[in-house]
């Protein structure tokens, strides 16, 4: 199984926003150079974005994007499921789980249960915890940095 692009970005602009946020709004501008993302396919992503309630708009000069709730509470799933994205690991089933292929599919517990694991580690994973991930790998980065320095 493999997450679409739109999915990975909505991830990688959520970390971003988070790592950037401080005290003000972050404008996609930014989000879209530190990402290198598509100003134009952000855009649409912070659209379905808002409308998921994970992020809120601020208008007016040093406007742009806030998280809308604390970033322990946004979790990767619903990342995904904002920007329309489906986590249903085989194309005959559902977003219940129910399998269109028939009552006696013999494969269907399989790909139930990766569905429901899939599911569950990505609701494992706050965008609080990617932030700090992405925190300690650019400490990293600049301590090896100065080492060669």
């Amino acid at each position: 199984m493999r997450l679409s692009t739109k999915a990975q970005y909505a991830v990688r602009a959520m970390v971003r926003l988070n790592l950037e946020q401080k005290d003000s709004p972050v404008s996609i501008r930014e989000i879209s150079t530190h990402e290198n993302i598509s100003l134009t396919y952000l855009e649409q992503l912070f659209a379905k974005l808002r409308r998921g309630k994970l992020v809120r708009s601020v208008r007016g000069p040093g406007g742009g994007y806030i998280l809308a709730r604390p970033a322990a509470d946004i979790k990767v799933d619903q990342i995904i499921d904002s920007v329309e994205e489906t986590l249903i690991p085989v194309s005959c089933m559902d977003e219940f789980g129910n399998c269109a292929c028939s009552d006696q599919c013999v494969t269907h517990t399989v790909w139930q249960e990766l569905g429901e694991r899939i599911r569950g580690f990505l609701s494992s994973v706050s965008i609080e915890d990617l932030t700090n991930d992405a925190r300690a790998r650019i400490h990293r980065q600049r301590e090896e940095q100065r080492k060669t320095e």
